[in-house]
This record gives structure tokens, sequence and C-alpha cells, in this order.
């Protein structure tokens, strides 16, 4: 601002009562986002808004300047009261307050939430908010009234303050942008919800939204028909599967794969080490985004067939109606309009543990938290268990997937491209560093269920693949199904055999490494591997089977247009022998 605003006459009498004021409603949202921010948790978006949204409660003490202290204390009353449920889950969990929580909060029961609150009770958090109430009544007490020209004028800024806020966000979407109403109002409103009170009235909003949308899918999955002639060829021998999907990790950065960092010490060393550990080296994704390829991956969905998730079993249903008792233990987010599928997919399941309630994709979230849920799981008495567990891996923005003990690769290196720049080469190691620590988890999991003397097996393999600077094109980092790259697609795959289940299922899957598969397709190996049988069940479609064969492996969107995987990047042809 210029030095003649504040000289002019209206800001030397009234300027410090708005500065006073805008700071009081901005406090309620600002503290938390500001700990948020520069905790390193997520990024600035948060804390923009809480700024640019608390201008909306200067209106009603614009319009009424006699009434200011008493309007001030009425909405400040109601945001602090609104702000402590943010304040309070960020001191105990270091992450965003967001619908996911709200999603949680209503999944537990009475019983379960009085155990929640005895358990974070403190009295640090009670002397947080001591302190944070005195600093809201200080900023209280700085307030004085703002008296504009005239009437007219008050309402004129109150309208301009207005239209700012939701009237140019509307007019950008929906003019600039072209974007419908709803897209538009689904944009506005994911801007407002990191602001108190929007956090929690927009989370319910969407919350109800998605729920909404889940019950409508679950109900209709609990009317599918059960699976025709389900075998099983262990019959009611005690056992324990577990499932791991990663999430965004190309095998192109794994120097398991053959990388040129070392990017897997652990599983390279437990690879020479055990003999039950079997990764197998040309599986690719069919999709490369995450609800899409679980829809085919978990179900009996596929290219040809991509909404057959609607219509047939899940792999959870498969599970059940074999006589396991089903988890589903996730790292992803609970509770966004993206992720409703996934809550949904892991609802199906008997049990289900929700580690991350972030608003934004984009926040500090590791995947260790599903080591403590996954032990419990495998003490679980039920005689046959299966286990899914859902990372968050080395998904965008990367230098949030990993602890600093971990940022390993930090400088320009030959093995990338030689023309990027500081931004993009400290981007390229952020996801290196988040493969090395998903190697650590990948791992760890691994031993966790070894050091159980297990009857049973576990599955690795990533959703998807990412591309980061490898391809000729140094511009592209992602994933963009509409220019496909080698590193959108190309996944890592393995299977861990204890040693007990080895010697009741003798099979050399070493030998089967290199057979050229497509993920789309998981569920019928993991039907082979845990010995089940149906009329469903297409032996040619497991990787592990003596029947199987080498199909095309589309890729891309099946409504839009389908390519084959090994046409476009030759590795491997679809007419190799087996």
């Amino acid at each position: 601002m210029s030095k003649a605003f504040f000289q002019h006459k209206f800001f030397q009498k009234n300027g410090i009562g708005l500065i006073w004021s805008f700071l009081f409603f901005w406090y309620f949202s600002g503290v938390v986002q500001g700990l948020i921010y520069f905790s390193g948790t997520t990024g600035f978006a948060g804390l923009r808004s809480s700024i640019f949204l608390s201008f909306l409660w200067l209106i009603p003490i614009l319009l009424f300047p006699r009434y200011t202290k008493l309007l001030a204390a009425i909405i400040g009353i109601i945001l602090w009261a609104a702000s402590l449920a943010s304040l309070g889950y960020f001191m105990l969990y270091g992450q965003e307050f967001s619908q996911s929580v709200i999603f949680i909060m209503f999944e537990s029961n009475t019983a379960e939430a009085g155990e929640y609150l005895t358990q974070y009770f403190s009295y640090t958090l009670v002397f947080v908010f001591i302190v944070y109430s005195i600093g809201a009544y200080l900023l209280w007490r700085k307030i004085t009234p703002v008296y504009l020209p005239n009437h007219l004028t008050r309402w004129v800024v109150s309208i301009l303050i207005f239209v700012s806020i939701f009237g140019y966000p509307y007019a950008n979407r929906m003019i600039k942008k072209e974007e419908p109403f709803a897209v538009a109002t689904e944009k506005v409103l994911g801007r407002m919800e990191p602001v108190t009170p929007w956090t929690l009235v927009v989370g319910y909003y969407q919350y109800k939204k998605q729920l909404d949308n889940m019950e409508a899918l679950l109900t209709h999955n609990a009317a599918l028909p059960p699976l025709k002639n389900l075998k099983d060829e262990n019959a009611d021998k005690p056992r324990t599967i577990v499932l791991v999907i990663g999430e965004s990790t190309s095998r192109l950065h794994m120097s398991l794969y053959g990388y040129g960092r070392e990017t897997n010490p652990m599983l390279k060393q437990l690879q020479k080490t055990d003999p039950g550990l079997v990764v197998f080296n040309d599986v690719v994704a069919s999709r490369p985004y995450t609800i899409e390829m679980l829809q085919q991956a978990l179900t009996f969905g596929d290219q040809h067939n991509p909404d057959a998730y609607l219509t047939t079993p899940s792999v959870m249903n498969l599970m059940k109606q074999a006589g396991y008792k089903t988890f589903w233990i996730t790292n992803q987010q609970t509770m966004t309009k993206r992720n409703t599928m996934l809550t949904t997919f892991s609802q199906m399941a008997d049990q289900q543990e929700y580690l991350n309630n972030n608003r934004s994709q984009n926040s500090e979230q590791h995947d260790e938290v599903v080591f403590e849920p996954f032990e419990k799981a495998l003490k679980d008495p039920a005689l046959k268990k299966f286990i899914i567990i859902h990372l968050l891996g080395t998904h965008m923005n990367y230098k949030y997937r990993y602890p600093d003990n971990f940022r390993k690769f930090r400088g320009a290196d030959p093995i990338m491209p030689s023309d990027l720049d500081k931004k993009e080469i400290a981007f390229y190691n952020s996801y290196d560093n988040a493969v090395l620590y998903n190697d650590y988890v990948v791992a760890t999991l691994i031993k966790t269920f070894k050091d159980t003397d297990p009857y049973g097996f576990l599955v690795y393999l990533s959703d998807h693949g990412e591309e980061v600077y490898g391809d000729k094109d140094h511009e592209v980092i992602g994933r963009n199904e509409a220019a496909p790259t080698k590193g959108m697609y190309t996944v890592p795959f393995m299977v861990w055999n204890s040693p007990a289940w080895q010697a009741g299922h003798p099979r050399d899957l070493k030998r089967l490494v290199d057979r050229p598969y497509s993920s789309a397709h998981l569920i019928h190996t993991l039907s082979d591997l845990a010995g089940l049988t149906y009329d469903e069940y297409i032996p040619a479609r497991s990787l592990v089977s003596p029947q199987y064969e080498n199909e095309t492996r589309w890729i891309g969107n099946p409504k839009v247009k389908l390519q084959s995987f090994d046409a476009l990047f030759g590795k491997q042809k679809e007419t190799q022998a087996k």
C-alpha cells in the first residue's frame, strides 16, 4: 500500500481498529493453519484461504459499527468453539481436521468415543486451549468501531467484500474456465474447508454427500450373488494372507529392478537371504490412477469390462465367502470425493483401520503408521485372516512421504537428465527418497509377518507407477493417461511365501518371474495362490498358473481409447513365449 493511504484521514481514524478486527477474526483459523504450514505438514493453500475468507466477518461490524464489540464477541465465540476441534486434532496428531475425521467420529460408538477422550486427555492440551483462548480475548479487547463515511458506503464496501470472496471464484471457474456450477461449487467449498467454521460445516456436508454415495454402493454390493461352486483346497487349515497395495511407485526407480541409485537396500538384502521372496519383473498397471486401477485389480473388472466392479463380487467378498476374517488397514485419505470408492472397498471388510485423516493429499503422512495395526491384525484369533494394507507410498507431493532420516539423495546425479533445473532436481531426489522409505516400509511388513511364523503368503504391488522426468520430454512428471509414458505403468510385484506355506504348496515361482502380466487380473492370481477355485476364476489370467496365457496388456481409458503397453514401449511383445 502507498504512503498516501496510511496518511489518509480515514485510515488514521479507523485503520488500527480495522487491523485489530481482522486479526481477531483471522486468529481462529490462522493459528491452526499457521501451525500446519510452518510445521511442514502441508502447503500454503490453507493459510492463504484463512487470510482471504476472514475478511467475511468484517461485514457485520462495518454495517453496524455501534455494535462492534458485541457482534465481534458473538462471532468470536462461535469461531472459537468451532476452532477447538481443529486445534486439538493438530496438537494430538499433527494433522489437519477434515471430513475424514468426521467419518471416523461417526463410525465410532459411544464407548469408543469415551475411551478416545480418556486416552488423549492431557493437561498440556488444556493449557494450550487456555493460552489460545486468552489470545483471542486479548485481541477482542483491541477491537474498536470502524466508521465508514455514510450508510451507502458501508453497504457498497460490504457487498464488494462478499463478491470478492464468493463472486470472483465462481466467475473465474464458470466463465474463464467454463466449468459447470456444480464443479465450481466443489472447488469453492474445497477452498473454504480449511477455514473456521467451514471446517465443520463443509466437512460435514462433504461427509454426508460421500457417505450417501458409499452406502448406495455397499447396498448394491450386498445384493450381489455369491461366487458359484467356490472350493478351497486348504479346507479349514489356519492361515493368513496379506495383500500390500503400494501407491505411485514405479519399478524404474527401484534398484531391486536395476535402477542406478540404491533405493532398495532392504528388499535387495531380503531377496538374497530369503528364498521365500520372489520378485516379478514385468508387471504393469492398466490405468495410472488409483481408483480406476483398483476397481479392476480388486474385482473381476478389466479394460474390456471396466464397470464390472459394480456387478461382480470383490476380493473382499470372495475371501469372506471362503471363510476368512477380512481386515483393511489404510494410510490413504479416508473420505474424499475421489476416495469414496476406496472407503467403499474398505467397508466391505470385517474390520477397518483408517490412519490418514488429512484434508489434503499434499500433507505429511508416513506409512510406518500401518505397522502397529498390522501387528494387531496378525494377533487376531481368527483361524483364517485376509489382511489388506493400503500404503500412501510415493504419492505426490513426494517430500511429504518420508521422514528426514531418509533424505539420502540431495544433489545432482549423472543418473538424472542433464538439463534439470534446481527445482526439478529437488523433485527428482524427493521421489527417490520416497522410494527408499517405501523399501523400508515394505521390507518391515514382510519381516513382521515372517516373525509370526505364519502359514500363508504376502503379495506386494503398487497400484500404478509415476513419471519423474524419465521420459524424453523431461518436463513430464506425475501421470497423464492421454500422454502415457512407461514410468506411469511399470509397477513392482512380489510374493513372499512362508516356509510352511511353500512346503504345503511347492511351486517354483522363480522360473515365472519374467512373465508379462497386467495387475488388472490380480484377483485371479490371488485366488490361485490361495488355492481358491470357482466358476468365475480364469486360470489363464493367473500370473502363477500352469495355464497362464500371455494376453495383450491394454492401457488407457477404456471408454476413450485402449493401447497395447508392449506395442507402445516394446520390451515384451504379445507373441513372446511364456
